[in-house]
C-alpha cells in the first residue's frame, strides 16, 4: 500500500491550492480527482471574476477583503500570464441598489471611480480556471479517473479504498461531501452556468451587473453565473454531483432544456449591462458551487459529534465546551464552503490552514467547522 505524507480529494480550486501549498512542505503529496484532470467541476464553470465585496464593515466583507489581497497578490507576481487585472465595473440594478452604494462608500476597502452607469474597481481582475489550476497543482503526483468509495481510520492514517495511505486527509470535495459523515457538516449545492460567446463587441473591462461579464478576448467574451438550487430530485438530469467529466457527457432533454433557459437569462442580462452583436454561442458549462448556511467557509478539522456528546452531553443543553476541549477526528480536514468565491479564497484558506497545521497559527473561528458543530449542537435537545 503506497502512503503519502498529504493526500487531497478533489482538484477544484481549492484542492489546487492546497496542492501549492503542501508541496512547499513536502514531496510526498498527492492530489486526487474522480475527473480527467483539474477543474472539472464547479472550478472549470467558474468565470473566476476577482472582485470586492460591498457593504458596511462585517466578517465575512473581511474575510474577502483579506482574501482578494492575498490572492492577487499571488496571482500577480507568480502567475501574472493568467491574470487580467483590468478593472471591473460595478453597475446597480436600480435606484434602490445605487443608494446602498452611497452608504457604503464610508465603508470601501478599494479605491473606486464613477464609470459609465456604475462605478469602476481597478483591483478587478480574472484569472483563467483551468490554467490556474494546472499550475497550482504542478509538480504534484496526481490521480485522475479515480473514485473514492471509503475512507477509513486506521491509527492515525487514513486509509483510502483499502488502496493508499495518507498521514494527513485533505477534503476539498465540493458540494459533493458524502465522505463526510458528520450531521453539522451541511453543504448548499447551488448549480452555476457560465457561457462563452462571441460577438463583435467590444468589451474593454470587466462589468457586473445581474450577472457578470468579462473583457473580450479575441472577440470572445465570459459571462456568468445562474443560480439554482433544485428541491427534487435531480439525479436523471447532468444536475448530479455523482457524474464525472460533466461537461464533457451528452446532456439529456431535460437538462438541455433547463442550459438553454439558463443562456437566455445570461444573455438577456449580459446585454442590460453592454449590447452584444453578432453573438455566436461557443460554450456552455454548469457546476455546482458549495455554499455553507452561513456563507462562510468550512475549514479545519473535524468535530466528533458522537464522542464529543459522550464526552460532553451537556452540550446538547446550551453548555459552552472549548473548542480545544472538543473531541475532533484526527488527521482530516476539510477547505470546502468557497461558494462563488473560489478564486478570492482558496488560495487564502489553503495558506491559514497549512500554516496552523504545521506550524500551529490559530484559525479564525468564524471559518473552522467548530462554528457549524456549536449551532447543529445547541439544536440537539438531550
Amino acid at each position: 500500500m503506497k502512503k503519502y505524507d498529504y493526500i487531497i480529494i478533489g482538484a477544484g480550486i481549492a484542492g489546487c491550492s492546497l496542492s501549492y501549498f503542501l508541496k512547499k512542505e513536502s514531496k510526498s503529496v498527492l492530489l486526487i480527482d474522480k475527473n480527467k484532470d483539474v477543474a472539472f467541476g464547479a472550478s472549470g464553470a467558474a468565470g473566476a471574476f476577482l472582485s470586492p465585496l460591498l457593504g458596511k464593515s462585517n466578517n465575512f466583507k473581511t474575510l474577502v477583503t483579506e482574501a482578494l489581497k492575498f490572492s492577487t497578490d499571488i496571482y500577480k507576481k507568480e502567475f501574472s500570464q493568467f491574470l487580467d487585472n483590468c478593472g471591473t465595473c460595478r453597475i446597480p440594478k436600480n435606484r434602490d441598489e445605487d443608494d446602498k452604494f452611497q452608504s457604503y462608500i464610508p465603508f470601501m476597502d478599494f479605491e473606486f471611480e464613477k464609470f459609465e452607469d456604475g462605478y469602476f474597481f481597478k483591483v478587478g481582475s480574472t484569472i483563467k480556471p483551468y490554467e490556474i489550476c494546472k499550475a497550482l497543482s504542478s509538480d504534484v503526483e496526481k490521480l485522475f479517473d479515480y473514485e473514492v468509495l471509503k475512507i477509513e481510520q486506521e491509527d492515525d492514517f487514513w486509509i483510502i479504498n483499502n488502496e493508499i495511505k495518507a498521514n494527513k486527509l485533505f477534503l476539498a470535495t465540493g458540494a459533493d461531501i458524502s465522505l463526510i459523515s458528520e450531521p453539522y457538516f451541511d453543504i448548499r449545492a447551488v448549480w452555476g452556468q457560465k457561457i462563452d460567446v462571441k460577438t463583435s463587441t467590444k468589451v474593454d473591462i470587466n462589468y457586473h451587473k445581474e450577472c457578470s461579464l468579462s473583457k473580450s478576448h479575441n472577440g470572445i467574451v465570459s459571462i456568468g453565473a445562474t443560480h439554482n438550487r433544485f428541491s427534487e430530485d435531480m439525479s436523471d438530469s447532468s444536475y448530479n454531483l455523482k457524474l464525472k467529466n460533466i461537461n464533457l457527457i451528452d446532456h439529456n432533454e431535460k437538462t438541455l432544456q433547463i442550459m438553454k433557459n439558463d443562456t437566455k437569462e445570461l444573455l438577456e442580462k449580459a446585454n442590460s449591462i453592454k449590447k452584444l452583436e453578432d453573438i455566436e454561442l461557443l460554450d456552455v458549462k454548469i457546476g455546482a458551487r458549495a455554499s455553507s448556511v452561513d456563507y462562510f467557509p468550512m475549514l479545519g478539522l473535524l468535530v466528533d459529534s458522537k464522542k464529543s456528546f459522550e464526552k460532553y452531553p451537556h452540550i446538547k443543553n446550551g453548555t459552552h465546551i472549548k473548542n480545544e476541549n472538543l473531541e475532533v477526528i484526527k488527521n482530516l480536514y476539510t477547505l470546502n464552503g468557497v461558494g462563488g468565491r473560489g478564486f478570492v479564497l482558496s488560495l487564502y484558506l489553503a495558506h491559514n490552514l497549512v500554516e496552523n497545521i504545521l506550524r500551529d497559527k490559530k484559525l479564525d473561528e468564524n471559518i473552522t467547522n467548530f462554528r457549524l458543530f456549536s449551532r447543529w449542537a445547541k439544536r440537539q435537545k438531550a
